[in-house]
């Protein structure tokens, strides 16, 4: 049995949502668009290319667009969050991974560049031992760099 809920199981707007993303985004949602513009199209004529007749396609596009911004947002933000979610899964569950990051989305944009220059100094100390997997801290990896240059030294 799966005790895990549906997400938005009990929100008519967040099922509504869900189907029109998964839809817009299918091949069906772009032949029905380019089908949609061709009739248009095809139109013109019978209109005599009036102002109306460009008026019809240019409200609808614009109001489509308008509406898909925020559906696209939403979806975008709950899968950043489903990401971030299992990141901190993989961060709380591995031993050696620093809890520091988990919730790391919610640093500053200054705590975020402090930890950027920090796996930038241990990204370069690693390159400099040729042994990726081996260092976890800075600390680490200046004193295995430290004993690596005493060894070649000797």
């Amino acid at each position: 049995m799966n005790s895990s809920p549906k997400p938005d199981s009990s929100s008519l707007f967040g099922r509504m949502a869900e189907s029109i993303t998964k839809f817009s985004g299918s091949t069906a949602a772009f032949v029905s668009a380019t089908a949609l513009v061709v009739v248009w199209a095809i139109t013109g004529p019978l209109f005599h290319y009036s102002e109306t007749w460009q008026l019809v396609i240019n409200t609808g596009t614009t109001i489509i667009t308008f509406l898909m911004v925020f559906l696209i947002q939403r979806a975008q933000n709950k899968d950043s969050l489903v990401l971030h979610l299992k990141l901190n899964e993989l961060l709380a569950a591995t031993q050696g991974a620093s809890n520091r990051l988990i919730n790391a989305q919610d640093f500053s944009e200054e705590e975020i560049k402090t930890l950027h220059d920090f796996y930038c100094v241990l990204a370069e100390l690693a390159k400099k031992d040729n042994d990726l997997g081996k260092t976890h801290t800075v600390e680490e990896a200046e004193d295995n760099h430290s004993e690596k240059l005493a060894a070649h030294a000797e």
